[in-house]
């Protein structure tokens, strides 16, 4: 009874109240005889009134910005995900896909949809979306310049930081004369316009400037230091600017501009010397603190909006707040980590893109119907790019850089991506642009941004040289070179041990390079060097116990997956050791759904699957950076199945067949150098059929008596699979294996699939 007294009370509760409704709903029926009721008028069908019902769902604003949102991600991720494939930053991708979804494409060709999805009336609540998104980026930018680098580095810095504004603010300035008359709105002072159109030409954006020099290893070097300082001052100063040049263009003059500028030097003030000192004295109160309460975490963001809202009120914009309240952050490392680990996920994946498609429904490359206007469009970026790209390299020279690296500054500082479209979006909607110049505008900062990485490559191809990276190393092609690639420290221990255990007597003939890599959108300038550390110290712990010599690879990249296949490939090591990362849907019927959706999130992993690679994963529990290495790799790779690999003492090999000969090899090197004890397993009798596997198995065994030992698969019991530290396979036999003896996968070992 006790077994179904939960049951029995749930249906008494249940139905005893059900039908106490039901009777007062029966009553309450009766009191409508003494009002007047208004009855829905019906359709002929129900399935009409269905049908109705729906449209009107659909129709509703908030369904709108809704399918708005799971349109821009999903093609702003896709044009990311392309543009990083072919060497360019994701933000490229992601402002020609909103480009794509405005009038100049989807417009163009699917008119009644692009009315549908993006109704005018739809518009503002985009708007004020993606404004909310910048306050917050503006917030991430602030709080990723380092102010302290500018005091070491001040004075090259300066230097070529404000002749990199300067000379294409000039030289905007000069444009705006030709070009006034024929493009300027009605009512537009020639001040205003030409204001606009000089610091237009005289922004650099910092956070992509910043990330191609991470990606390219560039960071440690005093080149890439220079830079990082030229694009922080260049950030401070322009924005200044822009904020002076806003309250001129609201004004109508600079002397009524004056009262606006008064007011912001008032307010730059108070958060110089009230604000930053308080929001000091919290650091050091919770700078220790394991977590930050909630109370803190909102002080700081009720803090960005009361400055967010106090620059709008003044006249010179929100994000000048948003990005002022970035920069008095307190210095301590951990504050800025969680507020950007807070942001910045939100405001780039989230709100960044409706930024870029409310960008792209006022870009209408359709109104650049003439070639005049294309020459114009021309003329503007030759212009940009003279003034910013030579201006710099120009200022780098004289200050003392070589003609190469003053070009790689020119080139660098001629990046203007994101920052640009926010100058260009305030423009225009003060009414200093028109659409057709914001057209002509935004095409110069796309223009500028996609030739940053083939002007770097370029520059490279005329002085002979490379990015200079803080890994380089004298190649000894004599040695036996293993790279390891690790993404947590628990496997990179692991597969330092196993490394370790192939190398451990012949350390003069061998090498070992540890490579950790992370995403760049998720590092910052000012917390790199505590990130690297991090993520290698429990390796270097590690490689003292072990008494084995390491070097380390640390790098910032925009694609992972592509950058370990680079750096293995191009790199002339003779193994590469990675760890698996195992889904935690696997077997789960999620998991066949989400293995199914990802081929739609991933498209590589699609075109991998009509070109029938996939085939190869099917049936194993591959993780898709695996997959991509797997597949890629021209080089000998070994994947660790890692169970918590301590020692490798005890190492079984299953034969399959005459393509597993070379882990014969392999098993060589870890009973020379670890001494280790490897009994191979031959499977339908393979060894004893095939002369050459046989041969080399009795070589070994004369060599090593001790250490070899040749069974068959009747040794596979619990008692033997225990003692066991590891099992080494190649990567058709685990193909095998998976399909044909899945059983002996829940009592194995860590497992090494060695693919040749």
């Amino acid at each position: 009874m006790k077994k179904y007294r939960n049951t029995l009370f749930y249906l008494s509760v249940t139905g005893v109240f059900s039908t106490l409704i039901y009777w007062i709903i029966e009553l309450g029926k009766k009191l409508e005889g003494n009002k007047e009721i208004i009855r829905p008028v019906t359709s002929v069908s129900s399935w009409e009134d269905f049908l109705a019902s729906m449209v009107h769902n659909v129709q509703d604003p908030l369904a709108i910005l809704l399918a708005q949102i799971i349109m821009i991600i999903l093609v702003a991720r896709l044009f990311g995900w392309f543009f990083k494939k072919i060497g360019q930053p994701s933000v490229i991708g992601e402002i020609i896909a909103g480009i794509a979804l405005g009038p100049s494409l989807l417009g163009m060709y699917f008119p009644d949809f692009f009315h549908a999805l993006f109704p005018d009336k739809s518009l503002e609540n985009l708007k004020f979306l993606s404004q909310i998104g910048l306050i917050l980026f503006m917030f991430v930018i602030g709080m990723e310049l380092d102010v302290k680098v500018l005091k070491n580095r001040a004075k090259e810095a300066v230097v070529i930081s404000h002749a990199s504004i300067i000379i294409p603010f000039s030289l905007g300035i000069g444009l705006a004369y030709f070009v006034y008359n024929r493009f300027a709105p009605e009512g537009v002072t020639f001040l205003s316009f030409c204001l606009f159109m000089g610091i237009a030409m005289s922004i650099t954006a910092f956070p992509v400037l910043a990330r191609i020099v991470q990606e390219r290893g560039m960071h440690k070097t005093k080149l890439g230091a220079i830079v990082i300082t030229c694009a922080a001052a260049d950030d401070i100063t322009a924005w200044c600017i822009l904020a002076t040049v806003i309250a001129i263009v609201k004004a109508g003059t600079f002397e009524s501009s004056m009262f606006t500028i008064s007011l912001a030097a008032i307010y730059v003030l108070l958060m110089i010397y009230l604000v930053k000192p308080f929001l000091k004295r919290i650091g050091e109160l919770y700078g220790s603190k394991e977590s930050l309460s909630k109370p803190v975490v909102a002080i700081f963001f009720l803090l960005l909006i009361i400055s967010s809202y106090a620059t709008e009120l003044i006249g010179i914009h929100a994000l000048f707040g948003a990005f002022m309240m970035g920069a008095i952050m307190p210095d301590v490392a951990k504050f800025r980590t969680v507020f950007i680990s807070k942001v910045e996920d939100v405001s780039v994946i989230l709100l960044l893109p409706l930024f870029f498609v409310f960008t792209g429904l006022k870009t209408e490359i359709g109104l650049l119907n003439e070639p005049y206007l294309w020459k114009v469009t021309g003329f503007i970026i030759l212009v940009a790019v003279v003034g910013k790209f030579f201006g710099s390299a120009l200022a780098a020279k004289f200050v003392g850089q070589s003609w190469r690296n003053s070009f790689v500054i020119g080139a660098l500082m001629n990046t203007r991506g994101l920052m640009e479209l926010i100058v260009l979006n305030i423009g225009l909607a003060l009414g200093v642009l028109t659409t057709e110049v914001f057209t002509m505008m935004v095409i110069m900062a796309l223009v500028t941004t996609f030739m940053t990485g083939p002007a770097l490559d370029l520059i490279n191809y005329i002085f002979k040289t490379t990015d200079i990276t803080d890994h380089e190393e004298e190649v000894n092609h004599n040695k036996y070179r293993i790279l390891i690639s690790f993404g947590n420290n628990e496997k990179g221990k692991s597969l330092l041990r196993l490394a370790n255990s192939m190398v451990r007597k012949q350390k003069e003939a061998c090498s070992i390079t540890a490579l950790h890599l992370s995403l760049s959108d998720e590092m910052h300038t000012f917390n790199m060097e505590d990130k690297e550390k991090s993520s290698f110290n429990p390796i270097m712990k590690e490689a003292v116990v072990l008494k084995q010599e390491i070097t380390t690879i640390f790098k910032a990249t925009i694609d992972i997956d592509t950058e370990i296949i680079d750096i293995a490939n191009q790199g002339d090591y003779d193994l590469l050791l990675v760890g698996l990362g195992k889904s935690i849907f696997e077997g789960t019927l999620l998991g066949k759904v989400i293995g199914f959706t990802s081929r739609i999130i991933n498209p590589e992993r699609l075109l991998d699957k009509f070109t029938g690679k996939e085939g190869l994963f099917e049936n194993s529990p591959f993780d898709e950076r695996t997959r991509q290495i797997v597949t890629k790799v021209k080089m000998p790779l070994g994947v660790l199945i890692d169970k918590g690999l301590k020692e490798v003492n005890q190492v079984f090999v299953p034969i399959y067949g005459s393509e597993d000969s070379f882990l014969i090899d392999y098993a060589q090197k870890i009973i020379y150098n670890n001494n280790a004890n490897i009994t191979f397993l031959p499977v339908n009798s393979h060894v004893q059929s095939n002369f050459v596997i046989a041969s080399a198995l009795d070589s070994l065994k004369q060599k090593f008596p001790k250490n070899v030992n040749i069974d068959n698969e009747s040794v596979l019991t619990d008692d033997f699979l225990i003692k066991q530290d590891l099992m080494i396979v190649s990567l058709e036999s685990w193909k095998d294996l998976l399909n044909s003896r899945p059983f002996w996968l829940s009592g194995v070992p860590s497992v090494l699939i060695i693919k040749p």
